[in-house]
């Protein structure tokens, strides 16, 4: 073939496509793709919940030799360049560290994503009886969609403190051999009128109650006998009683494994990936990385389907007080001065997924500025509602920087907004973050079907988010 025209490099020049990451890819990095896809959906079928997803990211950090904040406190340790260290938030966030050869005060490398995700809670009285059936009251956590939990097999997750102060996990459902628990909906043939609502009407916050059983105690003359039959089952199982729900945080979520989607097999379904997706990019990331020159984080938050808030969401002051800890090991004169230029310093990608371009719903997002699946890593400038309200909108300086940093690794990337300008929206930790002045751009994996209680990921995506998330560690 001849050489390109003049014309054909401009063209190249004026019109930018966004590489598909399956074409880019040798056949072993294709290998690898699938092996890190295989990881990650273990990782999804292990971290339902928040606690679960902290105590598989610690247990991840202590194989890779990650010391705990609080032993070093005790035991008085000096911080040195190298030195690798985790956090924990009352059981619901991490912060993981690798010690850079820089000082704090030049600030940190940091990828921040959330391990909560959209889900349905138990109410603090749940359990009752109706006709015979044993029910469980609930109330939805999250953005979700209800109608999209009926007739779906669901597990419940959680923990209790008994009255002895004794913390027991409960997990019910997973198993092969586990009962699943449904929220019973109507037929067609008795659905006119609920079919005549609108779609969020249809099911009612209300009406999400769990079927939870339906055999009574054996003894006659009692009533709620369902009931008391379920309590029953609880106490010989968990060692419950009924004032045991009061102090418990039982979740409902999907039951069963992510599963490969495609006759490819090049997409990951399953339950939680907004935001698992960033966090175990993130978490494979900084597991891989030594002595960086800057300090790196990899930052694992709750509760940010619920605006950040609480002791355990981005809103608390559990980062900023890690960071006063460690520059007080590394200081010899600690000054609070040091600890705000360590965060003003700073440098941030704010790990969260949004929603690749789905041909089914062209009409509310914009095609040439949605990310696409299996295009790579996501930059989002800004997110927001509407008129950008309650976004982050990165500077041009800082995304001319991490452009760069992914154009110079051969990271294939891509931009993306979420949906069109008046359609809706949603934000993240982004803003956050940015009131310490710090400089954060959102970077993440595009999904379909964010939300759902089954997510769509493609597995090129993940592999890319890793090692994006990698160099920027490491820059």
């Amino acid at each position: 073939m001849g050489e390109k025209s003049e014309g054909k490099i401009l063209q190249e020049k004026l019109v930018h496509n966004w590489k598909n990451t399956w074409q880019v890819l040798s056949d072993d990095e294709i290998k690898d793709v699938f092996h890190f896809g295989e990881e990650y959906k273990l990782f999804l079928d292990k971290c339902k919940t928040e606690r679960e997803s902290a105590d598989e990211i610690i247990r991840y950090a202590k194989e890779k030799g990650y010391i705990s904040l609080n032993e070093i406190i005790e035991n008085k340790n000096q911080i040195v360049p190298g030195m690798k260290i985790y956090a924990e938030n009352k059981n619901k966030a991490v912060a993981l560290f690798v010690m850079g050869k820089e000082k704090l005060e030049k600030g940190m490398n940091i990828v921040g994503s959330h391990i909560d995700a959209p889900r349905i809670d138990l109410k603090q009285f749940p359990l009752y009886e109706d006709s015979e059936l044993a029910l469980l009251k609930t109330h939805y956590y999250g953005g979700i969609k209800k109608y999209q939990w009926v007739a779906l097999p669901l597990a419940l997750h959680g923990v209790l403190i008994n009255k002895k102060g004794e913390k027991v996990n409960v997990v019910i459902g997973e198993d092969e051999n586990d009962p699943v628990f449904f929220i019973t909906d109507l037929l067609p043939h008795l659905a006119k009128d609920q079919m005549a609502k609108k779609m969020d009407e249809g099911i009612t916050g209300e009406g999400l109650n769990i079927l939870f059983g339906s055999i009574p105690y054996k003894e006659k003359d009692l009533s709620d006998k369902v009931k008391l039959n379920i309590l029953n089952i609880l106490n010989e199982k968990y060692g419950m009683v009924e004032e045991d729900f009061t102090s418990a945080e039982f979740e409902i979520v999907p039951a069963g494994k992510a599963k490969d989607v495609g006759i490819d097999r090049s997409m990951v379904g399953g339950y939680g990936q907004d935001d698992r997706a960033c966090a175990f990019t993130s978490l494979k990331a900084i597991l891989n990385v030594d002595n960086p020159s800057r300090t790196a984080v990899a930052l694992f938050v709750d509760k940010e389907e619920i605006g950040s808030v609480g002791n355990t969401g981005m809103e608390s002051m559990f980062f900023e007080n890690v960071v006063s800890e460690l520059i007080a090991l590394s200081e010899e004169n600690y000054n609070e001065l040091i600890v705000k230029r360590a965060l003003a310093n700073s440098k941030v990608l704010s790990g969260d997924t949004l929603a690749g371009f789905d041909p089914n719903y062209p009409e509310v997002l914009d095609k040439r500025n949605s990310p696409f699946i299996g295009k790579g890593i996501t930059l989002v400038k800004y997110t927001g509602v509407r008129g950008k309200g309650g976004s982050n909108d990165a500077n041009s300086e800082y995304l001319g920087e991490i452009r760069k940093l992914f154009n110079d690794n051969n990271i294939v990337w891509q931009m993306g907004e979420l949906g069109k300008v008046d359609q809706g929206g949603g934000g993240t930790i982004a803003y956050i973050l940015a009131r310490y002045g710090m400089e954060v751009v959102d970077c993440g994996v595009p999904l379909l079907s964010v939300h759902a209680p089954y997510e769509i990921s493609s597995k090129a995506d993940i592999y890319m988010t890793y090692k994006g998330y990698k160099v920027f560690f490491e820059a």
